[in-house]
């Protein structure tokens, strides 16, 4: 199989890999030069995804910005094959979805929406691996979604990454969930992370503050265009939290032991609803 990959960092630099490293010839696309260069040094990538390259791929993988990705296969659209495959892997579904679809129904090939639900703190070719995705999940977004054989021609394509299972759901559903699952920790962690406190943690810290923060540490650029894109469903959530907080900080400051008591069993018992 002839793989085209747009974009090499953290997700489409581990995406080269499993497909190299699985036999397949490898193309791809980077704005540094110098990391495609490095790419294939690593033997990840075998040769540079242009207007000659791009009609011989049967599986075309978007991994940068959504607004990029879009970009891109609006420019290169009519080089596509008929016969390929191509999906994308950005963090919001809505707006590459409403752009790509009526391309691939264009020019004949198809196109699904993908959300690989794996990752890393880092970012870039460096942090790379191929068993990034292994045993996680993957979200799907398909045109229609009572064609079986489209989902078992995806899942085939996308072998090589070893995901541990597949979901199916609209772009809006994804986004609005997205929100809550993806989105909402990383602006907490980054603006927790902010106490001046937190420059004298060491010797104090455990594993509730490494869960925490963990995802403080991300592409800025990235997240805020992923925010901006999915605005409403941010909001609606910040909202909600910021509400919830006020509730405890309201409970404490008043010295309502048994209001905040209520509180605190309440986020108990949704997480042991939610978690089975």
């Amino acid at each position: 199989m002839k793989v085209g990959i747009l974009g090499l960092g953290l997700i489409g630099g581990s995406l080269a890999r499993a497909y190299a490293l699985e036999g397949h010839t490898v193309y791809a696309i980077q704005r540094n030069e110098s990391m495609l260069s490095f790419a294939m040094l690593a033997g990840a990538v075998h040769g540079k995804l242009d207007e000659t390259t791009i009609p011989e791929c049967d599986l075309i993988l978007l991994a940068i910005y959504p607004d990029g990705s879009a970009s891109w296969l609006e420019k290169n659209a009519p080089l596509v094959s008929r016969s390929a495959l191509v999906i994308d892997c950005c963090g919001i579904k809505r707006e590459i979805c409403e752009r790509c679809f009526p391309l691939a129904e264009k020019y004949g090939f198809t196109f699904v929406g993908g959300h690989p639900m794996a990752g890393s703190q880092f970012s870039g070719f460096k942090y790379s691996r191929a068993n990034l995705f292994e045993g996680a999940p993957m979200v799907l977004v398909p045109p229609v979604f009572d064609d079986i054989q489209l989902l078992d021609r995806v899942k085939k394509a996308l072998k090589p990454c070893n995901f541990g299972f597949f979901s199916v759901t609209t772009a809006e559903e994804h986004d609005k969930m997205i929100a809550f699952t993806s989105q909402m920790p990383h602006i907490l962690s980054n603006a927790f992370i902010k106490s001046p406190t937190a420059l004298n943690h060491k010797g104090f810290s455990a594993g509730s503050y490494k869960d925490l923060t963990r995802v403080a540490w991300l592409n800025a650029q990235m997240w805020a265009e992923l925010f901006m894109e999915n605005k409403e469903n941010v909001l609606f959530e910040l909202d909600y939290y910021i509400n919830s907080l006020k509730e405890y900080r309201d409970a404490i400051s008043d010295n309502n032991m048994d209001r905040l008591v209520s509180l605190l069993d309440e986020g108990k018992k949704r997480k042991e609803e939610v978690d089975g």
